[in-house]
């Protein structure tokens, strides 16, 4: 596995989506052990953007990696066309995303809106830019989805399926994670709570 990384991270500009989340974030810190030429922390939250690059300037200054922070939205075709060309992106991480399942059973245009529609317009910009490679993170909940979570992120899966049949030089590849310990959006803390207040 680490040398698959390295390939297409040592030396390469690479963009993180969601950086400042529970999942990208924690790619941001091993991205950067790997030494790329610049890393780009993309999120729509200043505030996660700020505590996730405070924490890696330190690290990235000692290794000379320039990171770059961009606060903005997937959903933002022209933003995200201009920071791709811009920075001359190599590898795309796609973390961006809400994943709260019950807050997007009550909001679920926002989750088609974000999730599906914000990784086509990133996928079709990253064609477009030439980027070599964009991994989307999508979740177990995509497999036979029974929430519009799990179908926003199933119908963001098979657009990077159907992007990755065209004869383009971006390559496509998709990592479904579970239940992450920990993360925003998982069930875990919910129930810890529940156990300490009896």
């Amino acid at each position: 596995i680490p040398r698959l990384l390295n390939k297409n991270i040592t030396g390469k500009t690479v963009l993180v989506t969601g950086s400042g989340g529970s999942i990208g974030s924690e790619l941001s810190r091993q991205i950067l052990q790997l030494k790329p030429l610049r890393l780009i922390l993309f999120d729509v939250s200043e505030l996660n953007t700020y505590n996730i690059s405070s924490e890696l300037n330190e690290q990235a200054l000692k290794i000379d990696v320039p990171i770059h922070k961009l606060i903005g939205s997937v959903q933002d075709q022209v933003f995200v066309s201009t920071a791709l060309h811009q920075f001359k992106v190599d590898t795309i991480f796609h973390a961006a995303a809400y994943k709260h399942v019950p807050l997007m059973e009550h909001n679920p245009f926002q989750a088609l809106k974000n999730n599906t529609m914000g990784t086509m317009i990133l996928a079709r910009e990253a064609v477009r830019a030439k980027v070599s490679n964009f991994s989307l993170i999508s979740t177990d909940k995509a497999v036979n989805p029974t929430n519009i979570m799990g179908a926003s992120k199933r119908l963001a899966e098979r657009i990077c399926q159907a992007m990755n049949i065209e004869e383009t030089k971006t390559k496509f590849s998709i990592v479904r994670f579970g239940n992450v310990l920990g993360s925003s959006g998982s069930v875990v803390p919910l129930f810890q709570k529940q156990i300490m207040t009896g």
